[in-house]
């Protein structure tokens, strides 16, 4: 008795191959979705939800006094102390220091001890007068040389302000650029406090317009 071969088996689909839509019959009309059934879960571009936020400025920056060596000046936190007289760092633009010379006591100076000298060498005085002489036109040519430190203040709308303060040039520059610093310390933190004051009154002024009722149509 024989028996039969086992037919073989048809050929299985696997499900997972087969992931493409189903396409539609001939004649069968598509659905097609206007713009106004699209997904509106998600805000638009440049919505009010999505509006830019600022974040606050921050606090100012606190500055310790500074003083000169002679006391006519004073760097305090918010303004610049010069001979009794206040400048607020926001009144000011800028500040610079120039080391002059008192032309008249140099000239003075010079030529006296240029006379005293003459008059020793042409045997007119003598040593001792000639010796006093000298040494009070090197003295005079010495205070002439040492001058003064001008301060000119720049102020937006103003003329500018004078003030000479004699001592040494590098202190007082020192002192020039610290003030700078705050000046523009000072103006920085006003901008930036500006610009958020802006933007929040801009978001404000947004959303009372968004939420404001549509006015009647009149036919």
């Amino acid at each position: 008795m024989s028996v039969p071969p086992p037919s073989s088996p048809g050929p299985v689909e696997d499900p997972s191959e087969n992931t493409s839509p189903a396409q539609p019959t001939p004649g069968e009309q598509v659905p097609i979705l206007s713009g106004a059934e699209e997904d509106t879960s998600r805000p638009l571009a440049g919505s009010q939800s999505t509006a830019f936020q600022l974040l606050p400025p921050p606090p100012p920056m606190v500055f310790t006094v500074v003083r000169s060596e002679d006391g006519r000046m004073a760097l305090t936190n918010e303004a610049l102390e010069i001979n009794g007289q206040v400048f607020g760092w926001r009144e000011l633009e800028g500040v610079d220091v120039q080391p002059v010379r008192w032309l008249l006591w140099f000239l003075l100076g010079g030529f006296t001890l240029a006379g005293f000298m003459l008059g020793f060498l042409q045997n007119w005085l003598r040593t001792i007068p000639a010796a006093m002489g000298m040494a009070l036109g090197a003295l005079l040519l010495a205070f002439g040389t040492r001058g003064a430190n001008r301060w000119r203040l720049h102020r937006p709308g103003q003329e500018a302000a004078y003030f000479a303060l004699s001592g040494p040039a590098r202190g007082w520059q020192q002192l020039a650029a610290e003030s700078n610093r705050r000046i523009r310390q000072r103006h920085d933190e006003a901008a930036a406090a500006a610009e958020y004051w802006l933007h929040m009154s801009w978001n404000a002024s947004q959303a009372a317009r968004a939420n404001a009722p549509e006015p009647p149509e009149h036919f």
